[in-house]
């Protein structure tokens, strides 16, 4: 079968084919279940209208910021139909913590050792995750966290890597307030400041599950912003990070 992302002419090679071949990789060497499932289920044109794609926002709860030291503390996810979302797929999971939960990082997110010791196995967690993101495109705010935390935990759990099809808020945010000229702050790429730009509501940080949902409403923000006619195909929001592209 010949990979989606090639109908996309805008996207020059080697670029798709990188993606499509890593991809099709992963799945080969994937474990029975849902993550393999994730790798072959079809990917949706590149050339295809956003407000016709599916996503999946996303949002990860760690210990820290370093995803070869640190460990996944939860998970929430929500669909998207296009610019939709979805509030009867919101999910999420607590991952029970391999080890003590940093006093530091517990003050942030309000995942103390005693919730983490109730959580779900990381694997469990995972397959959750796969299996509402199959057929579906990611979206997160700085989507490299999430990129590297699950790309970590892939390799550890199953040897393989996991390549995602993603939509970086802060990614589009940045480009689209560079292109109008509009300074940017410092900070003012955080998500609940993005949020207040685009007069979105506040919201409750550091809670997995009402994180993915400001995302996805961020995203549904920047769009209205950024293709009002609804024409905006999806391989132009896409989060193409260096070494998959």
């Amino acid at each position: 079968m010949v990979c989606p992302l090639h109908a996309a002419a805008w996207l020059r090679p080697p670029g798709h084919w990188r993606f499509c071949r890593a991809r099709r990789r992963a799945a080969r060497r994937a474990p029975p279940g849902p993550l393999r499932e994730l790798l072959e289920a079809p990917m949706p044109p590149a050339g295809q209208p956003v407000v016709a794609s599916r996503f999946l926002a996303v949002d990860l709860e760690t210990t820290g910021l370093d995803p070869e030291h640190d460990r996944i503390l939860s998970m929430g996810w929500v669909a998207m139909e296009g610019p939709r979302i979805d509030l009867a797929t919101a999910d999420q999971r607590l991952v029970r913590a391999e080890g003590p939960v940093p006093e530091a990082s517990a003050v942030i997110h309000r995942i103390t050792d005693q919730r983490a010791a109730s959580g779900v196995p990381l694997d469990e967690a995972l397959n959750a995750l796969f299996h509402a993101l199959a057929g579906r495109v990611m979206v997160a705010h700085h989507a490299a966290l999430e990129i590297g935390f699950l790309e970590q935990a892939c390799q550890r759990l199953y040897g393989v890597s996991a390549p995602l099809a993603i939509v970086d808020t802060l990614r589009l945010a940045e480009t689209a307030l560079r292109r109008a000229g509009q300074p940017i702050p410092a900070h003012g790429l955080r998500l609940h400041t993005l949020r207040a730009r685009y007069n979105l509501p506040a919201y409750r940080a550091h809670d997995a599950l009402f994180d993915a949902i400001a995302a996805g409403e961020l995203f549904a923000a920047l769009l209205s912003r950024q293709s009002p006619d609804g024409k905006l195909p999806l391989g132009r929001v896409l989060f193409r990070p260096a070494w998959l592209w």
